[in-house]
């Protein structure tokens, strides 16, 4: 099993109206093959079972989706992490970094934050990394360090969502308030106390739509 015979397979099945289409929606910034997302994973499905056995993450095999011009390609890559987080090191960190600083964009920086999270919980000192990447000024950062913890629920650290939350105030980029109002939203569905507490404490320094999108559920 070759992981890069999938490039072959995904071109083979390009469809240019759909590429066009997807290249609107995303601002024609990129270019795409016109493959919809459950093709996508239904051909690299049985490549990245296969790999998973390996218990190998393959870095050039993910250097080489990133430098495609494709979009599918980085989207590939962004499956393939998921499938493989658990052989995530801590030293990886800065490979995903990387790959949220170039060609970024909503839709891999949001793909990837499961991966920053599976990593930060199984290595704590990385807690810090993501107060660094929340005060940084590059906004991909800050979105992936306040979106990271989204889904533990319960497991959510609250102080370091706070201070990375607390370290974006003041923020006029929709992106970065987006963001807010979505890790306090999903969080009020285990603990909407805390999120309304939250609100109410910072009102004035959060912004409407982060107030808006975090309210949703309480």
């Amino acid at each position: 099993m070759n992981l890069y015979d999938l490039f072959q397979e995904l071109e083979k099945n390009a469809d240019s109206e759909k590429a066009k289409q997807m290249s609107k929606y995303m601002r024609n910034q990129f270019l795409f093959l016109g493959i919809q997302a459950t093709i996508r994973k239904k051909t690299s499905d049985f490549y990245f079972k296969e790999a998973k056995k390996e218990k190998y993450v393959d870095w050039e095999f993910i250097a080489t989706c990133w430098k495609k011009p494709y979009r599918e390609a980085q989207y590939m890559a962004i499956d393939y992490l998921n499938r493989m987080k658990d052989y995530l090191v801590l030293e990886d960190i800065e490979k995903i970094k990387k790959l949220i600083t170039n060609k970024s964009w909503w839709d891999t920086v949001d793909g990837l934050h499961r991966v920053i999270g599976h990593v930060a919980f199984k290595y704590p000192e990385i807690d810090k990394t993501m107060i660094q990447w929340s005060l940084d000024e590059n906004i991909w950062l800050r979105r992936m360090a306040i979106n990271h913890q989204m889904f533990r629920k319960e497991k959510m650290k609250e102080e370091l969502l706070e201070e990375i939350i607390v370290n974006n105030f003041g923020q006029d980029e929709f992106f970065i308030n987006k963001a807010i109002g979505w890790t306090l939203r999903d969080y009020s569905k285990v603990n909407p106390e805390w999120v309304r507490e939250f609100i109410d404490r910072y009102r004035e320094k959060l912004s409407k739509l982060s107030i808006s999108e975090g309210s949703k559920y309480i």
